[in-house]
C-alpha cells in the first residue's frame, strides 16, 4: 500500500514538472512573440513614414508642374513640350498604397479589437507588408524604365538640370530636384524594408501558432 502510494506520488510530480516546464515554455514563447511583434511594428512606422514622404515630395512636384506650366502659345515656357510625368505618377501612386497598407497593418497591430480576431490579425500582418513590397517595387520598376529615357525629361530630370538657376518664385527647380532626389531613395529603400516587414511578420505568425499550441 506504502507503494503505490509513493508511486501515485511520484506521478503527480512527473505531472506537475511536466505542466511547469510547458508554463515556463509558454512563457518564453510569450515573450518572444511580444520582442518580434515590437520589431514589426516599429518597422512598420518607420515604412510608413517613409511612404509618407515620397507621397508627399511626388505629389508636390506634381502640383507645382501644374502651377506653373504653360501652353505651347507661350513664349516663355518652364518646362518642355515633350515632358513624361509617369515616373513621378508612379511614386505617387506607390506611396498611397504604402501609406494605406501600413496604415492598415498598425491599426490591426494596436487596436485590440482588431487584434483579438486572430484570423484577421495573421491576415493583415502579411498582406499589408506584402502590399507594400509589390507596391514599391512596381513603382521603383517603373520610375527607372521610364526616367531612363535620354530623349524625353521628367520631372526629376529637367529639375536637376536646372537646379543651379536662382529663383524667387516658383518652381523652385532646386528644391524640386533635392526633393525628387530623396523621394527616389526612400523609395529604394522601402523595398528592402517591406520585405522585412514581410519576413518579420511571417516569423511572427509562426511564433503565435507555435505559443497557441503549447
Amino acid at each position: 500500500m506504502s507503494s503505490l502510494k509513493n508511486e501515485i506520488s511520484a506521478s503527480d510530480f512527473e505531472v506537475e514538472a511536466q505542466d511547469a516546464q510547458r508554463q515556463v515554455q509558454h512563457q518564453a514563447k510569450l515573450r518572444l512573440v511580444s520582442l518580434v511583434h515590437g520589431i514589426r511594428v516599429a518597422l512598420t512606422v518607420l515604412a510608413l513614414a517613409a511612404g509618407i514622404t515620397v507621397l508627399g515630395v511626388a505629389a508636390n512636384g506634381l502640383i507645382v508642374y501644374h502651377e506653373t506650366y504653360l501652353p505651347p502659345d507661350f513664349f516663355l515656357q518652364l518646362w518642355p513640350a515633350q515632358f513624361d510625368l509617369r515616373p513621378t505618377q508612379a511614386l505617387v501612386a506607390g506611396g498611397v498604397l504604402v501609406v494605406v497598407a501600413n496604415i492598415v497593418s498598425l491599426l490591426f497591430s494596436r487596436v485590440q479589437a482588431l487584434r483579438s480576431k486572430t484570423g484577421l490579425h495573421a491576415i493583415a500582418s502579411l498582406a499589408a507588408p506584402a502590399i507594400g513590397f509589390v507596391a514599391s517595387l512596381v513603382a521603383m520598376s517603373l520610375f527607372y524604365a521610364v526616367n531612363a529615357s535620354t530623349t524625353v525629361d521628367s520631372l526629376q530630370s529637367w529639375s536637376c538640370r536646372w537646379k543651379d538657376v536662382p529663383m524667387r518664385t516658383q518652381p523652385h527647380f532646386g528644391t524640386l530636384c533635392r526633393q525628387s532626389e530623396a523621394g527616389v531613395a526612400l523609395a529604394v529603400l522601402l523595398v528592402p524594408l517591406e520585405a522585412a516587414i514581410l519576413a518579420v511578420a511571417a516569423y511572427q505568425v509562426v511564433l503565435e501558432r507555435q505559443a497557441a499550441r503549447v
